[in-house]
């Protein structure tokens, strides 16, 4: 049933469609790693620029919010390894294992 499954994915490029989404999100989730914490930084820091802070109230200056990454980090590694599972199962075909008794085939010297 795998095999046939398989074979209907790789013949109707619905496999390929599958994995190429797979990994642009997955290259896309590696670019919010470093984007969608540094755009929070700055927006938090021109927002305290720009409306000031509360007038008798100590704040902590603001910082990078490295947290933001993590979540993001997690979900582009899933997503590579499922991408790599798929391109493994569909594109590359199974090793055939040789016992160690049997001799390898001869070759032709000509």
């Amino acid at each position: 049933m795998l095999d046939r499954l398989k074979t209907a994915l790789v013949d109707s490029f619905v496999g390929a469609i599958a994995l190429g989404v797979l990994l642009a999100e997955a290259i896309q989730r590696v670019a919010y790693i470093f984007f969608e914490p540094l755009t929070r930084w700055l927006l938090q820091r021109f927002s305290e620029q720009q409306f000031g802070r509360n007038a008798g109230a100590y704040q902590v200056p603001p910082r990078f919010p490295f947290e933001m990454a993590i979540p993001q980090l997690f979900t582009a590694l899933f997503l590579l390894g499922a991408s790599y599972v798929l391109l493994r199962w569909l594109y590359f075909p199974a090793a055939e294992k040789r016992d160690q008794d049997q001799a390898p085939p001869p070759e032709d010297e000509a």
